[in-house]
Order: C-alpha cells, then sequence, then structure tokens
C-alpha cells in the first residue's frame, strides 16, 4: 500500500510538496480554507480538507479523515503562513519601540500557537498508526532575530523550541519530528511582487525544498536529522 502524506497548506509551497510526493506515487491529502486552494488540490488527484490549520480540532478531524481515506498516515507537514498580522504594518511587527501587543499577538503568539497546534495533533494521530514523521517548517529567524522583526522572530524561536522538544520526546516512540528551515526568501507567486529581478540562485527553490522533505522522510531511526536548513547559494549563509 503506497505511503500517505497530509500538509498543512497547499497553495504554494505546501502544494509544491504534495506535488513531488503525488509524483513519487504517495497518496496525498491537503487542508486549506480557500475554494480555488481545494479545487487545485481536488484536480491533481488528492484529498481536499477545508480546515484551519490553527485548530486542533480542525487538524484531528482531518488527519482522522485522510487516514479513513487512504488507510494510512506516514508524514505531516507544516507548510502553512501562521501569523496573523494586524492591519498593514511592516512586515514581522517593525521597530521593536512602535510594536503593540495587537502585533506581538498577530506575528509571535499566532506563529507559536499554529506550531504547536501541529505538533500536537499530530504527534497522536502517528502515534495511533505505525508512527511516521512530523516535518514543522519555518524559516531563518528561527536562528536569528533581526532589527524590525522582533515579533516574528520570537514566534519562529518558539516554534523550533516546541520542534525539539517534540522530538526529544518522540524519538523513541515511532515518530521522526524534523525542523525544516528554509533560510531564504522562497520563489513563489506569493513572493513575485518584491522578489522580481532578484538572482535566481539568492531565492528558495519550492521543487529542491520538496526534495529536502522527502530526505527527512526517508530517514530510518538510526539516522535521524531533527532540523535540516537550506541555504541558497546566492543568500547570505550565516553558521
Amino acid at each position: 500500500m503506497p505511503s500517505t502524506i497530509l500538509t498543512l497548506g497547499a497553495r504554494n509551497l505546501g502544494g509544491a510538496i504534495l506535488d513531488h510526493f503525488l509524483e513519487q506515487g504517495w497518496n496525498g491529502a491537503a487542508v486549506a480554507r480557500s475554494d480555488d486552494t481545494l479545487a487545485a488540490v481536488r484536480e491533481r488527484g488528492a484529498l481536499a480538507i477545508r480546515a484551519d490549520a490553527s485548530s486542533p480540532e480542525d487538524l484531528e478531524r482531518a488527519m482522522t479523515q485522510t487516514r479513513a481515506e487512504h488507510g494510512s498516515l506516514d508524514l505531516i507537514v507544516n507548510a502553512v503562513s501562521a501569523a496573523r498580522p494586524p492591519g498593514q504594518g511592516p512586515f514581522g511587527g517593525g521597530p521593536f519601540l512602535d510594536a503593540t501587543m495587537e502585533g506581538a499577538r498577530g506575528w509571535m503568539v499566532a506563529v507559536a500557537e499554529q506550531a504547536f497546534a501541529f505538533l500536537s495533533t499530530g504527534a497522536r494521530a502517528l502515534l495511533q498508526g505505525d508512527g511516521g514523521t512530523l516535518v514543522q517548517v519555518t524559516g531563518g529567524s528561527s536562528r536569528r532575530a533581526m532589527p524590525n522583526r522582533g515579533l516574528w522572530a520570537a514566534g519562529a524561536f518558539a516554534t523550533r523550541a516546541l520542534t525539539q522538544a517534540a522530538a526529544a520526546e518522540l524519538r523513541d516512540r515511532g515518530v521522526h519530528v524534523a525542523l525544516l528551515i528554509v533560510d531564504a526568501t522562497i520563489e513563489s507567486p506569493k513572493t513575485a511582487a518584491f522578489t522580481a529581478g532578484a538572482p535566481a540562485d539568492s531565492l528558495g527553490d519550492m521543487a529542491l525544498i520538496a526534495q529536502a522533505v522527502q530526505f527527512l522522510a526517508e530517514q530510518q531511526p538510526r539516522a535521524y536529522t531533527h532540523e535540516l536548513m537550506v541555504t541558497p547559494a546566492g543568500e547570505t549563509w550565516v553558521p
């Protein structure tokens, strides 16, 4: 029986990851909220599930539905953009002295809460079966804070901490938990407006990131990777 992947998010990176695994012969399902994204998932031949990726109840339902449809659940990938910025303020929350509590909740708390929802419900779902892999995708802000983006970094730091804790708790129970850090802007329709003209090798390639997810999903217990960082050659690499 083919293995099964469930992606949280299917518009940009999540869609590219889903496409990659479908091409490898996996069964696929994806969680999304918009009608057009759900329709695109169905056109791929995958199970489309309308759900809020920040809701544990919705995620539990989606994971149960995926297993019931395909007979297994082996890999769950969190590729959603979880921040809920208030209004039209600067990306990442803006200068620290100008930041607001509302901004902190949108840029920081929402990100941490969504990561927790994914990790906790995903772990329980995989433990109900034969185990599997959880991959949390995040950015370079999980490694370092940048000026004017402290709130965003705080959410990413929390995501990293939660993923590390889940990996340590579950690694001997048949659940492989990994953090995939994409230390670059990812080239996609979502980022096209502000990456126009940027050198191609300075941007993350969604298809190659999907290959990194496959690398993590195929690992065996005697050689787990719990954190993997990918950085394009044209982007600054910070050890």
